[in-house]
């Protein structure tokens, strides 16, 4: 319309620019409603009910705010950047706790005496001697503590190493397995130990426990080993084992807090100010 100029002679109504504007979009309109199989349905079906006028516009708007991308592409992509941020996350997360850990004398003392016991720090200062300065040499020796810490230790919980397969991606990948796995061992448990009435083994009265301390899985496999064969000795797997363990805690807890200097001061302050009081001494 905006290069349309009428030839001589031929003005007059419906000649002028902004009349080839109005058919322009006319045009257009009829284009957009017209290319699509589906629209055209569209079109044809108020074309036989013009009666159903609300829902002609539900239809109208519906195509026409309806996304242009897959919906399953959007969610494919938001899962994939969740998973690549969540794996960087983790990863910095133990790099940190590697970094802290070298700093401990317990754990650098260690590792030093293994580097040493494998000639690496000899190695690193003669590789490094006339070529590398000072700085660089040490930065070298970190690493080669820090890498030895990485194979000794086994990190649990919320700093442990990540593993691709805990990543949001595979998790949902895995996601029927991993409900088809529960199942079968579910089914196991009902008839070994329900129906069949076998005793329970290592493994079973631990997953007792667990669950009666309402803990994950990664929480309880951090705890240490001798905690763990203390919560069998004391056969914590029956309810009223642990019922006696629980209040035995909670007592503990509390001659804990009774000692504390900070807990003392707070129930004196309870006690001779109460709660919910302000002043300006305050």
């Amino acid at each position: 319309p905006t290069a349309y100029r009428p030839e001589p002679g031929d003005e007059g109504p419906g000649r002028m620019p902004q009349s080839a504007e109005e058919a322009f979009l006319l045009v257009a309109t009829a284009y957009e409603t017209l290319k699509d199989e589906e629209t055209r349905k569209d079109y044809d079906y108020m074309l036989d009910h013009p009666e159903e006028y609300y829902s002609h516009y539900y239809h109208y708007y519906s195509r026409r705010l309806a996304p242009k991308v897959d919906v399953r592409v959007v969610i494919l992509v938001s899962v994939c950047a969740i998973s690549v941020f969540q794996f960087f996350s983790w990863w910095n997360s133990y790099d940190k706790a590697i970094s802290y850990l070298a700093t401990v004398p317990k754990y650098r003392i260690q590792a030093m005496e293994i580097a040493k016991q494998q000639g690496l720090l000899r190695k690193a200062k003669e590789k490094g001697r006339n070529k590398k300065s000072k700085e660089e040499i040490r930065d070298e020796e970190e690493n080669i503590i820090k890498n030895i810490i990485k194979s000794k230790i086994d990190i649990k919980g919320g700093y442990q190493k990540p593993q691709i397969c805990d990543l949001l991606l595979f998790q949902i990948l895995l996601a029927p397995f991993h409900l088809c796995s529960y199942i079968v061992w579910y089914c196991r448990w009902i008839y070994n130990f329900n129906i069949k009435g076998k005793e329970y083994g290592e493994e079973e009265r631990l997953y007792i426990i667990r669950k009666s301390m309402k803990m994950s899985k990664s929480q309880f496999d951090s705890l240490e080993d001798h905690q763990k064969e203390t919560f069998l000795k004391r056969e914590l797997w029956i309810k009223e084992n642990y019922e006696v363990y629980k209040q035995e805690q909670e007592e503990e807890l509390k001659k804990k807090l009774a000692n504390d200097p900070r807990w003392k001061r707070y129930r004196r302050w309870m006690k001779n100010e109460g709660p919910g009081r302000l002043t300006f001494v305050d």
